[in-house]
């Protein structure tokens, strides 16, 4: 079977998505939008063609768990394969929302392998999490390592996979490719896209550049008495354009072997809460302001990856560093100081 060259995208108009469509247009593929903006803005869109260069082929408003609208997108475009992004992912809201994120995150994935098979569609990539992976210990984790969520968002992940898992053995036909994410961060390096979420963010790296630009008066590190090297929470941060990178990789091996297949991306280098605010620090040019505050509930301690098995399958390996992360992160930030408000709207948006 070929490698696909029409592509939906769910989740397309959020961090990694917007990030995403960018990398398919760059390499020749064209594109099929959906988000519902209930945590990104339909402003994005003006802007992946302005760094693409091309246009997305066509952007639908709907909740990828309205299967009607949905399947009218199918009907549209002949469609090879699906990009799944469309989540909620936060941790602390998840201990807050439960049936909100299982009805989202899982509802959302059985209504779009509903809609896909409906239409003759078997080849996905899944957006799936490091914190699957739970209390699993400092790492670096393999794929092996049996899952442990501690919170309803990485657990609504783990059911997503043991589907995707069960779908695989009862339909030959499919080829499901799960990525497993250490924490995207970053931004495009024209300074044109990034990470900016609606409300205040939940993730470090957004937080910490809305504090630098002067939105927010300072940073809440939540927990210092972790046993770590300095009390504060270790992950593995990757390259929001290295994760894309790994995705439109993952397009050309669709075709290696039918079924269900996981892989971790990561660097494989676990840093502190403390070392991230240091090395941003020094990216803007001054000290970012924070304070200690208590742990949140459903975090762990440390996440870091074991990539090799990406490395060994695909040959592909993240090659951007923290530093590199951070001021990408700060350039947009810088550039954008409050983020995509004010930005022209895409002419024509269509809706299922």
């Amino acid at each position: 079977m070929s490698a696909p060259s029409t592509v939906l995208v769910t989740g397309a108009a959020g961090f990694i998505g917007s990030h995403a469509c960018v990398e398919l247009l760059d390499h020749g593929y064209e594109v099929i939008a959906v988000d519902d903006y209930s945590n990104s803005t339909p402003r994005v869109y003006a802007r992946v063609e302005r760094v693409a260069g091309r246009f997305v082929g066509a952007v639908y408003e709907l909740d990828v768990r309205d299967r009607h609208a949905l399947s009218a997108v199918f009907a549209r475009h002949t469609v090879d394969a699906v990009l799944h992004f469309a989540a909620l992912k936060s941790v602390s809201g998840s201990t807050l929302s439960p049936v909100e994120y299982y009805d989202t995150n899982v509802g959302g994935t059985t209504a779009l392998l509903r809609t896909m098979h409906e239409h003759g569609v078997h080849r996905l990539v899944f957006s799936s999490s490091c914190s699957v992976y739970g209390e699993a210990g400092p790492g670096p984790l393999d794929e092996s390592v049996p899952a442990r969520p501690t919170n309803p968002y990485a657990a609504s992940k783990w059911h997503c996979e043991r589907i995707l898992a069960d779908v695989c053995r009862r339909r030959p036909e499919y080829t499901v490719l799960c990525l497993r994410y250490f924490n995207p961060v970053g931004a495009h390096p024209s300074g044109l896209l990034g990470e900016d979420p609606n409300g205040t963010p939940e993730n470090l790296m957004p937080h910490l550049a809305q504090v630098a630009v002067g939105r927010r008066d300072r940073l809440r590190v939540h927990g210092a008495d972790y046993p770590t090297r300095d009390g504060t929470a270790v992950r593995d941060y990757l390259h929001v354009m290295d994760t894309v990178e790994a995705h439109r990789v993952a397009l050309d091996h669709l075709s290696d072997a039918s079924g269900l297949h996981v892989y971790n991306l990561g660097l494989g280098e676990g840093r502190t809460v403390l070392e991230v605010i240091g090395a941003f620090s020094r990216a803007c040019g001054r000290p970012v302001p924070y304070e200690i505050a208590p742990r949140r509930p459903g975090d762990v301690a440390a996440l870091v990856a074991d990539p090799g098995a990406v490395a060994r399958a695909w040959g592909w390996r993240a090659g951007r560093d923290l530093d590199t992360m951070c001021r990408d992160a700060w350039r947009f930030q810088r550039l954008n100081p409050h983020g995509y408000a004010g930005s022209p709207r895409r002419p024509g948006l269509a809706e299922a």
